[in-house]
């Protein structure tokens, strides 16, 4: 909806949809909610602590996977301020501001674990096919030159899409179709021409998602080649056990993902609720099962 103040300009409310036709059990929906949330709070914050504190654990593949702990708490925690507003309090209304950041935090999040599943694939490649030239070429310098180029590219591909967001003319009940604001929902709204957006969501995702994707599956061959290759049963098992818990990893962020993209341009005709659960799974899925899968 649509809003003017005393000084005639705009200010524009978004309203949260929230899970359709599931009004009534809001306040029992919250509970599996917030379990899921503390779970991926308290594994994520073990991990970090666990490597903070523990020594033998100050090496690059424990660096990595302390970015990933800080990424899947901050995907988490991008989506937990309006679902429990909506759960415990039917608060449905969002400013645009407001709105706009949360789009920004949640898909900068979602691009950055896409980059540090690369690295961490690409920390298993050396690790496993280059043995030598791991120490060197992995430090911990790099890993920190690695961490802030991932966020770097994450926050820099997002920050264009809530800018022209704001230059789009909105003049319907501006009802958004989750408890959060995504990127294309918001598409939805706009009276004006938006498909410069529609244009540059679809690059990003292509050269951001689809190139990592591409090149964590090309490390996986690799790695799996190198593996088969080592002679000794005892070193191939244990080779096998660090790649199979990174594959693992990237299953449970990648499928998702390529389920709400399919979801999005091919399942128009599914009910509401999908839709929703779908989005809800690929934001929640990864914080709350990375740990178990690394604890």
């Amino acid at each position: 909806m649509v809003v003017w103040n005393n000084s005639v300009t705009m200010e524009l409310t978004f309203l949260l949809e929230g899970f359709h036709g599931l009004k009534s059990v809001h306040a029992w929906l919250s509970i599996p909610f917030c379990l899921a949330y503390l779970e991926a709070f308290l594994g994520n914050i073990t991990i970090l602590s666990v490597i903070w504190n523990e020594s033998s654990l100050h090496q690059p593949m424990y660096y990595l996977l302390s970015i990933l702990a800080i990424t899947d708490l901050g995907m988490s925690m991008s989506t937990l301020p309006t679902i429990l507003a909506m759960l415990w309090w039917e608060a449905l209304e969002i400013k645009v501001g407001a709105c706009f950041t949360q789009l920004f935090f949640i898909h900068t999040f979602t691009f950055l674990e896409s980059s540090v599943l690369l690295a961490m694939a690409f920390d298993r490649f050396m690790a496993i096919c280059h043995p030598l030239h791991y120490s060197s070429v992995l430090t911990n310098d790099m890993i920190g030159k690695t961490g802030l180029g991932c966020l770097l590219r994450s926050a820099g591909v997002v920050m264009p899409t809530p800018i022209l967001l704001r230059c789009y003319h909105y003049c319907h009940t501006n009802v958004l179709s989750h408890p959060f604001c995504l990127h294309q929902d918001i598409l939805k709204l706009p009276c004006s021409d938006a498909s410069v957006n529609n244009i540059y969501g679809l690059c990003v995702v292509i050269i951001t998602l689809g190139t990592d994707s591409v090149l964590i599956l090309l490390s996986y061959v690799l790695i799996l080649h190198a593996v088969l290759g080592i002679a000794s049963c005892e070193e191939r098992l244990k080779a096998l056990n660090t790649y199979f818990s990174h594959v693992c990893v990237v299953l449970i962020f990648f499928v998702p993902v390529i389920g709400v993209c399919m979801d999005y341009h091919f399942g128009k005709h599914l009910p509401p609720i999908v839709h929703i659960l779908m989005s809800d799974v690929y934001l929640l899925l990864p914080p709350v099962l990375n740990p178990n899968i690394y604890i």
